[in-house]
């Protein structure tokens, strides 16, 4: 229990003394977001402008509403609103391949990282993160697909018996699996990430093969972390939607866009908590110690040897 909460505590205290790294992640996805949505503020303010329709928008949400702006012919296809934000996501995703192996290294050190090692790590880990990300969006994609089609058919199964609650107990218990085995999965690349940065380990594989072998051998220990960051996230999600609901009235635009952001920011706690996680565990148990060497000190040199005397023999004595 004690190196339990040593991992969560270490990981917290990580994020807290870099919360810089939160507020410049949260500013680059509000940029991003205001690009990606851009074209569809452009088009709903053509029409919402100058119709009285815009009344049940402001006040409220009418979902008709929507659907009849959006199939209006001055709205503009449905194409060009969602391949703006397609694209802007895609850029963040590689902003965050771009920008995490700072995180890492900053979140592995004992003083404020300067700024030039910070984006030295970036590019130096930069295509490093790329494979690696790839290679984890196809690991999990193939065993998410397997785990819904297996739960689904689970569900479709049990929805043949009498039991009318059995599919819906059956299909909880399914996503709760998937959840636990999708966080397995990203406690195992997260700290394949963490080594290929911190061990400058330009041979992914290396990385995530050590990252697999930790992720099972500490596997309780990390996905108990996990899942308490996880559930800090779910905790200020319900709280946030409580305050908007009770607090925020729907003519308030500002207030419901400044606590909106504030949820945001507050969300980026607990999934950097999780990489300060994976940062602490490997310098705990990843890291390989690095032992001094000595240098070997000659052997004192052996004291010249010195000439035993040769005896005498005496001349013998021959007779007159």
């Amino acid at each position: 229990m004690e190196d339990q909460k040593g991992l969560l505590s270490s990981g917290l205290g990580r994020v807290m003394r870099n919360k810089r790294y939160i507020f410049w992640f949260w500013l680059m996805s509000l940029t991003l977001a205001g690009f990606g949505t851009a074209a569809f503020r452009k088009s709903a303010h053509s029409i919402l402008d100058h119709s009285l329709l815009s009344e049940k928008l402001l006040h409220g949400f009418d979902l008709s509403v929507l659907i009849e702006m959006i199939a209006r012919p001055e709205f503009g296809s449905t194409a060009s609103m969602t391949m703006p934000a397609l694209y802007f996501g895609i850029l963040f995703f590689l902003a965050t391949a771009i920008f995490l192996p700072g995180v890492f290294l900053g979140y592995s050190s004992t003083y404020r990282l300067p700024r030039e090692d910070f984006f030295r790590a970036c590019g130096r880990n930069l295509w490093r993160f790329i494979r690696i990300m790839i290679i984890a969006g196809i690991v999990m994609g193939i065993v998410a697909g397997i785990l819904f089609g297996i739960n689904g058919a689970i569900v479709k199964k049990a929805g043949e018996s009498t039991n009318e609650l059995l599919s819906f107990e059956l299909q909880m218990t399914g996503l709760a699996v998937i959840f636990l085995v999708m966080t397995i999965l990203r406690i195992w690349f997260d700290l394949a990430e963490a080594d290929a940065v911190l061990n400058d380990q330009r041979a992914v594989r290396k990385s995530i093969a050590a990252g697999l072998r930790h992720t099972f051998r500490s596997l309780g220990r990390l996905l108990v972390s996990y899942v308490v960051a996880t559930i800090v996230a779910a905790i200020i999600l319900v709280a946030g939607l409580w305050v908007w609901l009770k607090v925020v009235s729907p003519q308030s635009i500002i207030g419901a866009f400044i606590l909106s952001q504030i949820i945001l920011f507050l969300l980026l706690i607990p999934r950097f908590w999780q990489r300060g996680i994976a940062v602490s565990y490997w310098q705990q148990r990843m890291l390989v110690p690095i032992v001094a060497m000595k240098p070997i000190e000659p052997a004192p040199p052996a004291p010249p040897l010195t000439p035993e005397p040769v005896p005498v023999v005496p001349a013998p004595v021959t007779g007159v």
